[in-house]
């Protein structure tokens, strides 16, 4: 049996007339550039996720950015991230001229808030928890210190879309919640593209107006901007795919769970542990082992595609080489980085091939 890691292919057959009809439907209107289908998305986004303002922009990156810079973030101001992501909720955190602080996660592959507070200073503005895989952070315990301190919190949920914790979901803790809709995250779209959320309308007006080159009305530039305006075409696929994020959301948790049962004997493996009352997303499913490339290379023979989320934590990437870090400095990153292992994952997986992914990871380990 070959499996796919994620099958991209399956989705796009399951909703294929819908979408082919809305790609359809862009290209007679020729509306390309904002127009029906983004305002319809912007105000699908709200009402389905329970936000009150919705900005969609051209990536997830550029949303991170914008909320920084329009919550007055900048030169001499210091944002405190998890060690553990990717690389763009970090480098945003520069481009605004400001300096990241990483901390380390905690069992969870989050952001540990007990660590927090110990690298608050003065020049401290904000915190930018990650919902890695589609975990969970401790958000109750962020937004007290959030609010000890009086810190901005935008939650990066790139890979959390619909994640929740006690009923409340990823992205409508903080002051804004970020969302990037890359073709491979759990709401993908067919190229690049993004948004944020939040409850404050002044926070979402002056986004929108910077992601629109400083201008909420065509020619009336208030101030400087940046060019990041999500397409009609993108807009328009991910009205389509929206209405099923819930059926996908609960067709990965039944996959992650499954894995779980699957391979809890398998005493070589360390598997992912879920926070308490949450919603797991499960956009990765990575378990951690002591040999990874023998086992990936053992599960390609069979089938099994793998990968790696991340290669290198954030404080151990040669753009961060200034910090000097060291495994002791982010010990639970560093272990992550060191033995994380991704196994496919996607909604329209068949319990047959969950069943294969395990047996075939239990061969390895019986020899």
């Amino acid at each position: 049996m070959s499996i796919p890691f994620v099958d991209l292919k399956a989705q796009y057959d399951s909703i294929k007339n819908e979408i082919d009809a809305a790609i359809a439907s862009v290209l007679e209107d020729t509306a390309f550039i904002g127009g029906e289908h983004v305002s319809d998305f912007k105000a699908n986004f709200e009402k389905f996720y329970g936000a009150d303002y919705c900005v969609p922009c051209a990536n997830g990156t550029d949303a991170l950015y914008i909320a920084m810079k329009m919550m007055g973030i900048g030169s001499g101001d210091e944002v405190i991230t998890t060690s553990s992501s990717w690389i763009s909720t970090s480098e945003t955190v520069s481009q605004t001229g400001a300096q990241p602080i990483f901390v380390d996660v905690d069992e969870y592959y989050t952001i540990d808030p007990t660590k927090i507070e110990a690298k608050i200073t003065s020049s401290t503005k904000a915190i930018i928890p990650v919902h890695l895989y589609g975990q969970m952070c401790d958000m109750p315990a962020i937004m007290a210190i959030a609010k000890k301190h009086r810190l901005k919190v935008i939650e990066d949920c790139a890979q959390s879309h619909l994640s929740s914790l006690e009923n409340k979901r990823a992205g409508l803790w903080g002051d804004a919640g970020t969302f990037s809709f890359y073709p491979g995250k759990n709401l993908g779209a067919y190229g690049d593209a993004g948004c944020l959320i939040t409850n404050d309308e002044k926070l979402a007006t002056d986004c929108q107006r910077y992601a629109n080159h400083g201008a909420l009305v065509k020619h009336q530039h208030d101030i400087e901007g940046i060019n990041s305006r999500l397409d009609g075409l993108q807009a328009a696929v991910l009205n389509v795919k929206l209405p099923h994020l819930t059926k996908w959301t609960i067709e990965r948790d039944r996959v992650g769970r499954r894995y779980l049962e699957l391979l809890a004997d398998v005493s070589e493996i360390e598997l992912p542990k879920l926070r308490p009352n949450t919603l797991h997303s499960f956009h990765v499913f990575g378990i951690k082992v002591n040999d990874r490339s023998q086992i990936q290379e053992y599960l390609k023979s069979k089938g099994v595609p793998t990968q790696i989320h991340y290669p290198h934590a954030m404080p151990f990437m040669k753009a961060y080489a200034y910090l000097n870090a060291r495994p002791a400095d982010y010990p639970n990153s560093h272990d992550l980085q060191e033995r994380e292992l991704s196994l496919p994952i996607y909604p329209e997986m068949t319990d047959e091939q969950i069943v294969f992914v395990a047996d075939s990871i239990k061969s390895y380990f019986n020899g």
